[in-house]
């Protein structure tokens, strides 16, 4: 079975990835930094000033009818985002593409003829190989909707939690009705299907692909509306 640390029911498998608690601490033995020296005090009659804080721009919601093109050494395929049925989904995948975080990631799991999944960033690295599958995750909140899962639907992956989705996304080779209410639907393939075919039949030991399959993700705004 899949080192991923995702769930996908039923007919598709099942997996699941434990969570590293990092602790931080002094190390015994080790020894106190000096102490700093006290901040001069402002000069009579003068009033001290605080350097406002910097406002964090938040990330612009994604307009309908974005697309973004994934590219693979076996062809490229378009994904359609769904904003209006997963707007925090389909504004990580934006902000992950634009930065370049899905550029030389592969799609590290694949089950044949049924779906291929991608975008952990540790499959950059071919030595982290044995970690596959459990980078990326626990960003998001689950964004359910009635929307079934026919071939072609573009979800996100995600651990034994459903509140546990990132960066991970999948897309189903066929309809896999079982998924309906347990994964986060954000995107539909538009073009290129026949590729991710191509993808889904790349040779596996059991889900693992036995070559790299990496993307390069580019994002396209919509078409504008004619007059």
């Amino acid at each position: 079975m899949s080192r991923s640390g995702l769930r996908l029911v039923t007919a598709i498998t099942a997996a699941c990835a434990g969570v590293v608690v990092i602790a931080s601490g002094r190390a015994e033995g080790q020894v106190n930094p000096p102490a700093k020296p006290a901040a001069p005090r402002p000069a009579s009659g003068a009033q001290a000033t605080k350097a406002p804080a910097a406002a964090k721009t938040a990330e612009p919601p994604v307009a309908p009818g974005t697309e973004a093109v994934v590219e693979t050494a076996k062809g490229s395929f378009t994904i359609r985002l769904l904003p209006q049925v997963a707007p925090e989904h389909a504004k990580h995948f934006v902000k992950t593409a634009k930065a370049g975080g899905y550029d030389g990631t592969t799609f590290h799991r694949i089950i044949t003829g049924g779906m291929i999944q991608g975008g952990d960033p540790l499959t950059k690295d071919p030595a982290k190989a044995a970690q596959y599958g459990t980078g990326g995750l626990g960003l998001l909140k689950a964004e359910f909707s009635d929307r079934p899962f026919v071939r072609g639907t573009v979800g996100a992956a995600r651990r034994s939690n459903k509140d546990s989705g990132g960066s991970q996304f999948f897309v189903a080779v066929k309809e896999q009705p079982q998924l309906l209410g347990q994964y986060t639907i954000f995107g539909e393939v538009v073009s290129g299907m026949e590729v991710v075919d191509q993808i889904s039949m790349t040779p596996v030991d059991d889900d693992k692909p036995r070559e790299r399959v990496e993307m390069k993700v580019t994002i396209r705004p919509p078409a504008p509306v004619a007059p």
